[in-house]
C-alpha cells in the first residue's frame, strides 16, 4: 500500500501550488523507491546538487553523477521494503521558492532530506538536495570481541 503523510505546513501555501508540490515530492519518492532514474530526471532541476555529510566528510555530486548512482542500486521496491515516507514541512519563501523537509527510511538507512525547491515556466523542480542519514538499528553491523 502507498502512504505518505504530511505533517504540517509552516506557512500558509496556496492550495495549488502546496498540491504541485506535493505531487513533486511524491514523485521524488516514488523515483528513488523504484530506483527510476528517468522519473528522478522529472524532479530534479538539470543544474541541481546533492549534499550530506553524514559519514562526517562533505560528499556531493551533479546529477550527471548521481543517477548513475541510483541506477546501480537494487530498488526497495524490487527488495520488498514498505512505501512509506512522510513531509514533515513545507514553506514557501517567496513566489517561487520553497523548502520541504521529508523522512523515509530505506536501503538500511533513516533519511532526513532538505529540499529546496524552485519554480521555473510554472513547473517545480528540486535545486538542491542537502540530506542527513543514520543507518538504520536493525541493519548496523555490530563488531564482535574476540576471546
Amino acid at each position: 500500500m502507498n502512504q505518505a503523510q504530511v505533517y504540517t505546513v509552516d506557512k500558509q501555501v496556496d492550495g495549488i501550488e502546496y498540491f504541485a508540490i506535493v505531487d513533486l515530492l511524491k514523485r521524488y519518492y516514488d523515483a528513488l523507491y523504484r530506483c527510476d532514474t528517468a522519473l528522478l530526471a522529472t524532479v530534479f532541476h538539470a543544474s541541481a546538487r546533492y549534499f550530506t555529510a553524514s559519514s562526517g566528510e562533505l560528499f556531493h555530486l551533479d546529477m550527471h553523477s548521481y543517477f548513475p548512482i541510483v541506477e546501480q542500486r537494487i530498488s526497495p521496491e524490487s527488495s520488498g521494503e514498505p512505501y512509506v515516507f512522510s513531509i514533515d514541512s513545507i514553506e514557501l519563501a517567496g513566489a517561487v521558492t520553497a523548502i520541504a523537509r521529508m523522512r523515509c527510511s530505506m536501503l538500511g538507512k533513516d533519511f532526513i532530506d532538505l529540499l529546496t525547491l524552485i519554480q521555473l515556466e510554472g513547473e517545480w523542480k528540486i535545486i538542491a538536495k542537502v540530506f542527513h542519514y543514520t543507518i538504520h538499528p536493525d541493519t548496523a553491523i555490530v563488531p564482535t570481541s574476540r576471546n
